[in-house]
């Protein structure tokens, strides 16, 4: 009797750990499911660069000053402080700079970002005092995402916010759509800046389908619905008009360079081809050589500059996975120490 009494207890406890496992999987499941909606939710960060740059000049000094010399500085630093305040007094705050990034890719896919921290700026910015740095890493894409992209820095201009674009590596094609819709663009020495043209490559398979004796058939409504496909026969008339539409997307393009930078020779930069920064600065294409660190580190003490971007709002899930690491981390500090201690 008592053999079965076991089993019945050790069936019922396999059973109460399965159900529990099951049951924290559904939650696991229901919180993930929970969170996908919630993922797509940016909220805005703000950080002061100023306050960076405070802590690199501390942790500098208080590597290479002795103890004497950081008293000495730590009182002078007080005084600037009292005296900066009684001088702002009854003072409207200075120039505030509100530096943004945008890294590309083909369909420009992080300009949704960029709109709500253009948005979150406006709300913020003053007219004709602040200004805005967009920091610009992209070789181009679709035309639609990046003259969305393009439209949205005008929006700042509308609202007479100053814009500096700054260009460290690459900013052509698309990238350079964007870029020149600021008011200055500046560029490190050896970026890349231009490429002012307009490419569309469309493999074509039909031969090898009429090869293979396999036949497709596209059914349009429309003579101009579907002129170039990947499976279809090319005609010439179809070529043509697809042709007459590149062409008419680079119009648009050269129009758009010319009117934010108007003394830029078009029939010399709108070729397609592309510049290093250096070469870029003789044709007009860019205003001043300089990295975009250089550009902050020059204003940072006459300016405060405020560096805003977008943060995938935490789900309730990854809350939780963080707060179990945490605890993880702090367990394994804690026995370390004591075993150190031994």
């Amino acid at each position: 009797m008592a053999f079965w009494l076991d089993i019945a207890a050790f069936a019922l406890k396999a059973l109460l750990i399965v159900a529990a496992v099951g049951g924290l999987a559904v939650l696991i499941a229901r919180l993930a499911r929970s969170g996908e909606a919630k993922d797509k939710d940016k909220e805005i960060k703000v950080r002061s660069l100023n306050e960076r740059y405070d802590e690199m000049r501390d942790a500098m000094n208080g590597a290479l000053l002795d103890k004497k010399e950081r008293k000495a500085l730590a009182r002078a630093g007080k005084k600037e402080a009292k005296a900066a305040v009684k001088a702002r007094r009854g003072q409207e705050p200075g120039k505030r700079i509100y530096v943004l990034a945008f890294k590309g890719d083909m369909r420009a896919s992080a300009v949704k970002r960029l709109g709500a921290e253009i948005d979150a700026v406006l709300i913020a910015a003053r007219p004709g005092t602040d200004e805005a740095v967009i920091r610009i890493e992209s070789p181009g894409g679709t035309v639609t995402g990046y003259g969305l992209a393009a439209a949205e820095i005008l929006r700042l201009r509308e609202h007479k916010i100053k814009v500096t674009a700054s260009v460290d590596q690459v900013a052509a094609s698309g990238g350079y759509m964007m870029a020149c819709a600021a008011d200055r663009i500046v560029a490190a020495p050896f970026a890349v800046v231009g490429s002012i043209g307009v490419v569309a490559p469309v493999p074509n398979l039909h031969r090898l389908l009429q090869k293979n004796e396999i036949d497709f058939e596209e059914i349009t409504a429309g003579e101009f619905k579907r002129t170039v496909s990947v499976l279809g026969e090319i005609t010439p008339a179809g070529r043509e008009h697809f042709r007459g539409k590149l062409d008419s997307t680079h119009e648009a393009f050269k129009a758009h360079v010319h009117e934010c930078r108007p003394n830029v020779d078009m029939a010399k930069v709108a070729n397609g081809d592309y510049w290093l920064a250096r070469e870029a600065l003789g044709l007009g294409l860019v205003d001043e050589l300089s990295t975009g660190d250089e550009l902050l580190f020059r204003v940072r003490d006459s300016a405060r500059l405020y560096e805003v971007s977008t943060e995938a709002r935490k789900t309730l899930l990854q809350q939780l996975l963080g707060g179990f690491g945490i605890a993880a981390r702090k367990t394994a500090d804690v026995i370390a120490g004591k075993l150190g201690a031994l």
